[in-house]
């Protein structure tokens, strides 16, 4: 019997357990209810042993990184060790990035730069389970409750889909995953399996630098770009992937100081 068969069988057994009284199930049910979900998934997936709410979470919402002056963030990715693990990566998987980059017709050092900035080049990646950082943020932040009840409606499909324990992937307190660190819908949306091999995997360099070339195309850069400035298509891509300026500028800072570095 297959993993998610016995993970169903399970769950049938238990599907009489009280959750319709839970805030979560009911707001993330609402969403489903189009989709082939099955109740009995669903329904396990909030009553799993390892469900949770961390305190912690809504304290991190409220000093996020994107708060901090452009001084402040700045120091935090244009530094050497950001550059030199940058330049590192580019050349070990060098290829790849330039097949990828040639696909989609991108800069192949902004997929390196974002690479970095999510994840570390897959150093840092996970803090809480995404179930549990969603789980928490509709139980204790009512404000995001309606966002975050449509985010864990599209993780409980992908978990479905690609047969996964839904308390299986870790992510970050706002619920992102992987080395691109994409919330649910936008894996959903925009992930690729760029390898072929089947599955789309947030944490196989393949398919997440091919990821992070398809969303930049597919929210605004158009094919070799080279307009940097602000407002332009590039711009407008790397912002609507973390919506702070910010974020952007050091997005572009760090891809011409590793590019610097390579040539």
């Amino acid at each position: 019997m297959t993993h998610i068969a016995l993970f169903l069988f399970f769950s049938l057994l238990i599907s009489a357990q009280p959750v319709s009284d839970d805030l979560a199930y009911r707001m993330v049910s609402d969403h489903l209810q189009d989709s082939n979900i099955p109740d009995a998934f669903v329904r396990e997936s909030f009553t799993h042993d390892d469900l949770k709410i961390h305190s912690s979470i809504p304290e991190s919402f409220a000093k996020p990184y994107e708060k901090k002056t452009w001084e402040q963030y700045r120091k935090i990715f244009i530094k050497e060790s950001r550059i030199a693990g940058g330049a590192k990566f580019y050349k070990e998987n060098m290829s790849l990035i330039n097949t990828v980059a040639g696909e989609y017709k991108v800069d192949p050092f902004i997929i390196v730069t974002i690479s970095g900035i999510e994840s570390n080049y897959g150093v840092h990646h996970s803090q809480f389970s995404v179930f549990n950082s969603l789980y928490t943020q509709i139980h204790e932040m009512p404000r995001r409750a309606k966002w975050a009840s449509k985010e864990l409606a599209e993780f409980i499909k992908y978990c479905f889909n690609d047969q996964l324990d839904p308390q299986e992937i870790g992510g970050s307190y706002a619920g992102a995953f992987g080395y691109g660190q994409f919330i649910p819908s936008s894996f959903n949306n925009y992930s690729v399996d760029f390898n072929e091999d089947g599955v789309r995997q947030p944490y196989d360099w393949p398919d997440v630098l091919g990821s992070i070339a398809n969303y930049l195309r597919r929210n605004g850069y158009t094919p070799n770009c080279k307009n940097y400035k602000k407002d332009g298509d590039i711009w407008k891509s790397v912002y609507a992937y973390n919506h702070s300026d910010n974020y952007v500028m050091a997005v572009l800072e760090l891809t011409e100081e590793i590019r610097k570095r390579v040539r």
